[in-house]
């Protein structure tokens, strides 16, 4: 069953990055409907082409960048590209990450720190580079400042065979709050969603194998997430009502951790 649970974000600037597939798409697509102008950011361009022309067609406003959250310089240039399109960014969805499979005795240490660059370096640089921006435009003053952290319910529950995945998610969830506390009085509002268990790119495949069955098993209601169950706090989050809400590590996993 979908939610209808809607906020208005016209006139906001949200960038996403990751929104070349899986949520971040969704993200994307589902901020443009609610008005706002969208920066879609990932590495794989061009299916951002193709989502910012579905974007367009339905009369949305967005534009597709190239970025590698793990590259400072990277990031300094999509946000360019952003403000040259746009104006400044008041509104930052961090999205993007990466999961190695395998257990941590056969995982390599150039996979433990790709995922660790780009799932923690990445969000950082994506956040900090966006806040420094706010705070020299006029968003930070008027306390429109909104940046939204995607965690996981990895980063706060144990999970077999994902050890960098989790930690890095971990790792996320304490620097939203810590971004937070730093920024509280600069304007701009830091949140985290742990997501759990849906059916994404990432997780593509895992289900039909006997690791996948016996994890689906073991939730209290046997299923994965509706894809559109981050919709609504998303939203929110990113809107003008969530003005006294920072800090916050926001859990919505359907009970899977219960």
């Amino acid at each position: 069953m979908g939610m209808n649970l809607t906020f208005d974000l016209a006139g906001r600037t949200a960038l996403v990055t990751g929104a070349s597939s899986g949520i971040g798409r969704r993200f994307a697509a589902l901020l443009a409907k609610s008005g706002a102008r969208v920066i879609a950011a990932a590495r794989r361009t061009e299916q951002l082409e193709e989502l910012c022309a579905e974007i367009r067609n339905r009369g949305g406003a967005a534009i597709a960048v190239g970025m590698d959250v793990a590259d400072e310089a990277s990031t300094i240039a999509a946000y360019d590209a952003a403000e040259r399109a746009f104006g400044p960014v008041d509104t930052i969805v961090a999205n993007a990450g990466v999961s190695p499979p395998g257990s941590a005795l056969g995982l390599s240490i150039d996979d433990f720190d790709f995922t660790m660059s780009v799932n923690v370096r990445g969000a950082f640089l994506t956040a900090r580079e966006g806040a420094r921006r706010m705070v020299t435009s006029d968003i930070g003053a008027s306390g429109a400042g909104r940046v939204v952290l995607i965690g996981s319910v990895t980063g706060q529950h144990p999970f077999q065979g994902i050890v960098p995945y989790g930690a890095s998610k971990a790792a996320v969830a304490q620097m939203g709050r810590l971004l937070a506390k730093d920024w509280a009085g600069k304007g701009i509002n830091v949140n985290t969603i742990a997501p759990g268990y849906m059916e994404t790119d990432m997780t593509s495949g895992l289900w039909e194998i006997e690791k996948g069955r016996a994890l689906l098993d073991s939730f209290p209601r046997k299923r994965l997430m509706q894809t559109d169950a981050l919709d609504p706090l998303l939203l929110y989050l990113c809107s003008d009502a969530s003005a006294p809400v920072t800090g916050g590590l926001f859990t919505i996993d359907d009970g899977q951790t219960l």
